[in-house]
């Protein structure tokens, strides 16, 4: 018989482990982009500046590692111009498409 595995117990995913080139970090924001969901975004720009290293973009970006965490966690709503400045940071494009 097999062991049941408790969920509590199992560790977070933590995408930012898997960011490790700019083909997977425009594969990850694609996918997200596509769900049409400002929160899940601001999460995944979350992750892709934890893998970056969050001083790092904040500097980059002109605002406060606290401002980046609090502006990126999460079910957070950013202005646009903190994803813009954020985008600009890492070195990404958000592209228009017609449907």
């Amino acid at each position: 018989m097999t062991d049941k595995i408790n969920i509590s117990s199992l560790p977070d995913f933590d995408a930012s482990h898997y960011l490790d080139s700019n083909q997977a970090i425009a594969e990850y924001l694609t996918a997200i982009i596509e769900e049409d969901n400002p929160a899940l975004l601001a999460a995944a720009l979350g992750d892709i500046a934890r893998a970056r290293g969050m001083t790092e973009i904040a500097n980059a970006a002109g605002l406060t590692r606290e401002a980046l965490y609090k502006a990126l966690r999460p079910n957070a709503h950013p202005r646009f111009d903190t994803i813009a400045k954020v985008c600009k940071a890492l070195g990404v494009k958000l592209h228009v498409e017609a449907v």
